[in-house]
């Protein structure tokens, strides 16, 4: 939290979906130089140039499944690798991903967690407290549902006194529904010093995914305290 914006990144995950199939090319040597192969070569990378990719039809993981249902190996294989079984998944395109809550670890008070959604007689109250020049952790427990969410990423805005002090992003990564909640921690950080850092804190942690759905905003309060 120490200083201007800093930009944080979180592990990836990563979650395959369908198996790759490896080519295999082999590399020819030619005495003489063609320049007709010169030609050709411009006229692909012209081609290239005006071509627009258009992505596939967006699938459900049930449709995906169902895709290979017909051998059973592949598609026990993908239930393998998403965590989630068939009878799980109810064909909803848009993933949902749900917080549980949201934990606090440092050095001096353990860990501290608050169930989310935080209870109205919560708001505008602070969640922890922290000393001055202590490391903390920020841990996360959460679900994802109906289908992949791809590239879930944070950000963590800190005022004081109506001024933003501090800024951390990150990316965490890619996640498949599955029974049990995910845990994540974010990248250890290191409190302030000083009688100016000491005081109240107010903060928004906002998590949204690569096509820029809101999973969640949470503001909240925290202080940074004397330390000794």
């Amino acid at each position: 939290m120490e200083g201007t914006k800093r930009s944080h990144e979180a592990g990836p995950s990563s979650v395959i979906i369908d198996k790759t199939k490896q080519q295999t090319t082999e590399k020819s040597t030619h005495t003489f130089h063609d320049s007709s192969s010169d030609d050709d070569e411009e006229q692909i990378i012209d081609h290239s140039k005006n071509s627009v990719f258009v992505p596939g039809p967006l699938l459900s993981l049930k449709e995906q499944i169902e895709k290979d249902k017909e051998d059973e190996s592949l598609r026990r294989w993908k239930e393998k690798l998403l965590g989630c079984l068939e009878s799980d998944l109810d064909g909803q395109l848009d993933p949902e991903v749900k917080f549980h809550s949201i934990g606090i670890l440092s050095e001096d008070f353990g860990e501290i967690v608050t169930p989310l959604p935080v209870e109205e007689n919560q708001n505008g109250r602070t969640l922890f407290t922290l000393r001055e020049g202590s490391r903390y952790q920020l841990k996360l427990q959460f679900s994802v549902m109906h289908n992949l969410v791809s590239g879930l990423t944070y950000s963590n805005t800190v005022w004081k006194g109506g001024l933003q002090v501090d800024q951390s992003k990150g990316m965490l990564g890619t996640f498949a529904p599955q029974k049990e909640p995910y845990v994540y921690a974010l990248k250890e950080d290191t409190t302030p010093s000083g009688a100016l850092a000491r005081g109240v804190y107010s903060a928004k942690l906002k998590f949204e995914d690569d096509d820029k759905r809101c999973h969640m905003e949470l503001k909240y309060l925290f202080e940074i305290i004397k330390s000794g």
